[in-house]
């Protein structure tokens, strides 16, 4: 093997079509210009499950220029080359894609360019300006937003970055190898941008190119998967080493701040300043730290959610997650606080990401379920004392606005607008639930199914195995009866005292607090939280005060419009003020900003395609 000097490696996933034809072919063009014994042809199979490795094996046993490695496993595309590469004797690396769809007529530049031109990478294009190839239009329109996506956010220089036709000086590859991270489709385009960062010769050279086989878009892969993996390089290299920790904290902080300042979007600061005028300080003050009580059982109930799913942690820390992460919640759209949290723990705690959103998905489930059996069993109560009357006539009546601190207040439509959302919520919840439980210990792999129903790429494996595991992580914790029913208790307990606090304001307006207000206390909170389960609006704000109104009165009678929503309006800051300086404080004893939030999130992106 010392005496190889080009080694060409062509990656093969159920190529028994083509395999035979593209090695022989291979070994034919490269005798044309190299010396007998200067090279050798590698099939990098990768867990092929047609004929693909019995042809590759015949082909190594009838010549010696000819070697095959198996993978029982797939390793994915970057994987299968990289192994090969490890293995191989040569000092110019080469490699194509199996269907020849590069016309062999560019293998001599191809391969010279590095060997004998001293370049360090060379690889051929089809877009260079002003040569055209026939391409599908569908296959044309995502290449062309690709490499312009990949130009742009990682200023690469080449115009196509996925051509299968590539050749690297073996020193240079092995030292960008040191940081690709990529296993897969991607991996191409990473080797490339890390050469141009590093300063390595490139050349790119225009190469004839025919597409052979049915050609098409896959959503899973070319979006999903590469999309997410351009935006992990692109924090790499353009946020990372900016992101210090004294500048992470700063903006944390400012972050924070600012979700204060955005609460005046929707809410006139006049208005909670004239609600809490007509309350009792010290109730509203008790409210507070009623609700604050609540944390504790929250980062436990998170803690027992972990312990289910094999991964452990201190109370003091889930509790500063949760907090972070609901404190992430009022100031994101679409509730993508939970990828902070789910940062933070596989920083701090090594919980991989899969794992960790399902830990979030378990605990938004038991929210769910639990608000919705509160709300449901008071109802069910409401109902049989003939309170649906009066919440009838609340809705039929149209609740006009409300001038409050100089602030026009139209409960109604908000109101219609919450209730609508949080039955749809509730049965979803159920529903979601019941699915979940019931599943829990089938056997058959639905996930993959699903996914292959989208995508029949290889890439699609990968995907499923990712988003298996997350379903599995749900089933573990639904599957276990003594689990299901400790994670249940205290998410009642949870949502209880949420209820609670609501009740402490209502008592700080001078309501006299009746079992029937508990009551209907018990359902307007359940039905708001429900409502603002749905990011309609930052921190559900609008949504809860409507339902949260619209149900206090219509279910009572001496409490006016003008008085229930100054209760949902403060009763609502105040969660809100205790979950934000909560998240303050555990950004500085757990040391976790924005900048790490951001960050979290593309990671969250990229362990799709990585954490397999």
């Amino acid at each position: 093997m010392s005496e190889v000097a080009v080694s060409v490696v062509l990656p093969a996933y159920n190529e028994e079509a083509t395999i035979e034809h593209t090695v022989r072919t291979t070994l034919e063009t490269l005798g044309t210009f190299l010396p007998d014994g200067s090279f050798e042809v590698i099939v990098a199979e990768d867990g092929c499950d047609d004929a693909t490795p019995d042809i590759a094996d015949r082909l190594a046993a009838e010549d010696s220029r000819v070697r095959h490695f198996h993978s029982d496993e797939r390793l994915g595309r970057g994987g299968a080359l990289e192994r090969a590469f490890r293995e191989s004797g040569g000092e110019t690396l080469v490699y194509f894609d199996t269907d020849l769809a590069t016309d062999m007529s560019h293998l001599e530049e191809l391969v010279e360019s590095v060997r004998t031109d001293g370049y360090d990478v060379a690889t051929g294009s089809r877009r260079i300006p002003g040569e055209k190839q026939d391409r599908e239009p569908e296959r044309g329109l995502a290449s062309t937003g690709y490499n312009a996506l990949v130009k742009l956010f990682l200023r690469s220089d080449l115009h196509d970055h996925q051509c299968g036709f590539k050749s690297f000086d073996r020193a240079v590859l092995f030292d960008l190898l040191e940081d690709t991270e990529d296993d897969h489709w991607f991996w191409d385009t990473e080797v490339l941008v890390r050469a141009q960062r590093a300063g390595y010769d490139i050349k790119e050279f225009p190469v004839r190119w025919t597409p052979k086989g049915d050609t098409k878009v896959d959503l899973v892969r070319d979006v999903f998967g590469m999309g997410s993996q351009i935006l992990r390089v692109w924090w790499e290299f353009s946020i990372k080493p900016r992101a210090t920790r004294r500048a992470g904290l700063v903006a944390g902080i400012l972050l924070t701040l600012a979700a204060l300042a955005l609460m005046t979007v929707y809410l006139d600061p006049d208005a909670i300043l004239d609600a809490i005028r007509g309350a009792d300080y010290r109730l509203v003050a008790l409210a507070a730290g009623v609700y604050a009580l609540s944390w504790p059982l929250r980062g436990q109930r998170y803690r027992d959610i972990l312990r289910e799913l094999g991964y452990d942690g201190d109370l003091l820390f889930m509790t500063g997650a949760v907090f972070i992460s609901q404190t992430g919640n009022l100031v994101f759209p679409a509730r993508a606080g939970d990828a902070v949290r789910a940062y933070v723990v596989k920083a701090r705690r090594k919980i991989p990401y899969p794992s960790g959103f399902a830990s979030l998905a378990v605990e938004r489930v038991f929210d769910l379920l639990a608000i919705t059996v509160l709300a449901g069993a008071v109802l069910v109560g409401l109902l049989a004392t003939g309170g649906a009357d009066g919440l009838a006539e609340a809705i039929a009546a149209d609740i006009g606005t409300v001038e409050i601190g100089g602030q026009s207040i139209a409960p109604g439509a908000a109101a219609r607008t919450a209730l609508r959302v949080a039955a749809v919520v509730g049965v979803l919840a159920i529903a979601g639930v019941a699915v979940i439980v019931a599943s829990a210990r089938r056997d058959t792999d639905l996930v993959h199914r699903f996914v292959s129903t989208i995508s029949d790429d290889s890439y699609a494996d990968y995907v499923s195995t990712a988003i298996g595991q997350f379903v599995g992580d749900v089933q573990a914790v639904a599957g276990d009866r003594s689990a299901f029913a400790r994670i249940g208790l205290s998410s009642l307990l949870v949502w209880g005292i949420d209820v609670v606090t609501a009740i402490v304001v209502l008592a700080a307006f001078q309501v006299p607090v009746t079992p029937y207000l508990v009551a209907v206390s018990f359902f307007a909170v359940s039905v708001g939280n429900l409502a603002k389960i749905v990011p309609l609006s930052p921190g559900g704000i609008g949504l809860y005060e409507g339902a949260f109104t619209l149900i206090v009165v219509g279910f009572t009678a001496n409490i006016t419009p003008a008085v229930a929503i100054a209760v949902a309006v403060l009763d609502h800051a105040v969660k809100n003020i205790v979950t934000m300086v909560g998240g303050i404080a555990s950004t500085l004893v757990f040391n976790v900003s924005l900048v790490e939030a951001v960050e979290g999130a593309a990671e969250v992106e990229e362990s799709v395609s990585s954490e397999q």
